[in-house]
């Protein structure tokens, strides 16, 4: 990196931070600060819930796929298009018909007290640790592309780059700072924001990329055969059945989804924000896998991992890498940033305000979510800290996650419509279901306490079938549970009356909010900024000043229509 792109990195860092810190003007109570007043408007909570499911491992995992097998990374990632559209129709307007703050709010009622604890601690436990392992990741992939000079306080003398521990202290204690002082209102805009800065970086690269390798046709000619298959042995069609099935179920009812769901305005808008995200899952996928897809044809014997970086590094101008640095930020940061806020809330609403200092005021209360909001922050530093040093303990926790999604999140979708689940079906489909992945995935996996002579066959196919396996536990055995204690049940469950009644009670106090105009603004002074700086690189860069102008003057145009659009909505 030049001094250039540390200079764009440094002011993405510190724009995204003084955002954070304008929008705690607009938190006047918890539900400002966790539910963003019911304002968003519906592309924010689109775009924020489109940026939520990236993280380090977008670049770095799936660019890794892309690069080796092609098209099939691309397709597996339009299935969280195509799972994102499911949920705007069947299931994102019934979050916001309820009238709730949270997503915990909804599980008390449905469920009771014991359900929100459970789901509070292994919900934040699961993700706490995953968000941890994306941080530390992201931290790995950018110390290798921050070189600092000798004697730099922040250097690592064992590389010459930027220190591990400082990268993940730093870029975590910022997304802490703004998330701290902004609430949802801070997600939702810097999401918005990082959105606007990815897909600048990644429009930027894929002509460059398309140009170095002869175009598009010279980029077919040379892929190797195979590389444009829509499957492939590992990823076969049943395998993307499911993989829809189950991010369904996330996306649907994991509570970072549900809360952009809840912020909006209206049940339409839920249901408009959700088809905003799915459509853009549709097509995006293609756009920001090409880089990888191209450098294979490049340079075929690469690190999968590093083929990302490596494109970027090998097109790019200066300047630009110090934004494509900021996008990968981006990526974990709108990660980082949701889990907290969601589980601050929770931890502010169901634990705090019910149980320690139920008359406490509103302001107190938003003090006591910042506070929530620094400690979770503290622990997810905490944990990615320690990933080093705690080996194969790692992969443990992913392979358990992974299979535990399904049954986590399934009975809050089935409660969502089934009148006659009751708490009893959460506890059976978790216990059922975690008892057959601990023999499946441990007892028979790779190494399985359950191995002897008269398992060997079995463990063999689990071995060779791992990926149907995990579909089989965290999708079937789950669906095929709550399916049978649905028919096996003639009472309505009491919580779906207490449901009832909190819709009733809303509907009567007929609460109505706008959705604000401010995040357009705010979009429509990020594009201008960053319009100013394709334009501030023209003199740092020997060539390709008409791709830098080009971006520069849309960047532009796209300012300017957005803020006389509202100029002229402001007159009407």
């Amino acid at each position: 990196m030049h001094t250039v792109d540390y200079c764009v990195l440094t002011l993405y860092l510190a724009g995204i931070f003084l955002v954070g810190l304008f929008l705690s003007a607009k938190n006047k109570s918890t539900d400002d600060m966790f539910a963003a007043g019911g304002e968003s408007p519906w592309w924010t909570s689109g775009l924020s819930s489109f940026m939520t499911m990236f993280s380090a491992g977008t670049f770095v995992v799936w660019g890794g796929i892309a690069y080796r097998l092609g098209l099939v990374a691309v397709v597996i990632n339009l299935c969280y298009g195509v799972a994102a559209i499911l949920v705007g129709y069947f299931v994102a307007g019934h979050w916001k018909r309820m009238g709730v703050r949270t997503p915990a709010e909804f599980i008390e009622l449905r469920f009771g007290a014991s359900a929100v604890q459970f789901y509070t601690w292994a919900m934040m436990v699961f993700r706490i640790v995953g968000v941890a392992v994306s941080l530390y990741s992201l931290s790995i992939v950018l110390v290798a592309m921050m070189p600092l000079p000798e004697g730099t306080p922040l250097r690592d003398p064992a590389t010459g780059n930027l220190s591990l521990t400082w990268a993940i202290v730093i870029f975590g204690g910022i997304v802490v700072i703004y998330t701290m002082a902004g609430g949802l209102w801070a997600v939702l805009m810097t999401d918005v924001l990082q959105f606007i800065v990815l897909n600048l970086a990644v429009i930027f690269i894929v002509p460059l990329a398309f140009h170095s390798v002869g175009g598009i046709s010279a980029f077919i000619e040379r892929a190797p055969e195979g590389f444009f298959a829509l499957t492939s042995d590992r990823y076969t069609v049943f395998f993307l059945l499911g993989w829809v099935l189950i991010h369904f179920f996330m996306i649907g009812a994991e509570w970072a989804f549900a809360q952009r769901f809840i912020c909006v305005s209206s049940e339409r808008d839920a249901r408009k924000s959700c088809y905003l995200f799915g459509g853009l899952y549709l097509f995006s996928p293609l756009l920001w896998l090409l880089p990888p897809m191209i450098y294979r044809t490049i340079d075929p014997n690469a690190d999968p991992q590093q083929a990302y970086i490596l494109s970027c590094r090998a097109v790019l101008p200066a300047g630009m890498i110090g934004l494509m640095v900021a996008a990968m930020f981006s990526a974990t940061a709108s990660m980082v940033s949701s889990q907290l806020n969601v589980f601050a809330g929770v931890l502010t609403d169901e634990f705090y305000r019910r149980l320690l200092r139920p008359l406490a005021s509103e302001r107190h209360l938003m003090r006591a979510g910042r506070a929530f909001t620094i400690v979770l922050g503290a622990a997810l530093i905490g944990v990615s800290l320690l990933i080093p040093r705690l080996g194969g303990a790692e992969k443990v926790v992913v392979a358990v996650t992974s299979l535990m999604v399904g049954p986590l999140l399934a009975p809050t979708i089935w409660g969502l419509f089934s009148r006659r689940l009751s708490l009893n079906a959460i506890w059976i489909t978790i216990g059922i279901s975690f008892a057959c992945g601990l023999v499946l995935k441990l007892g028979l996996g790779e190494g399985g306490f359950l191995i002897n002579s008269w398992t060997q066959n079995l463990s063999d196919w689990v071995v060779a079938n791992g990926t149907m396996v995990d579909l089989i536990v965290g999708v079937a055995v789950p669906v095929a549970l709550l399916s049978v204690l649905h028919f096996s049940s003639r009472q309505t469950a009491g919580g779906w009356l207490r449901v009832e009644r909190k819709i009733h009670d809303v509907r009567i106090v007929g609460k109505v909010t706008q959705a604000s105009d401010m995040p357009a603004l705010i979009v429509s002074g990020c594009l201008l900024v960053c319009a100013l700086l394709m334009f501030a690189l023209l003199p740092f860069n020997q060539s390709g000043h008409g791709i830098l102008t080009a971006f520069g003057c849309v960047l532009l145009l796209l300012s300017g229509s957005i803020f006389l659009s509202l100029k002229f909505k402001r007159i009407r």
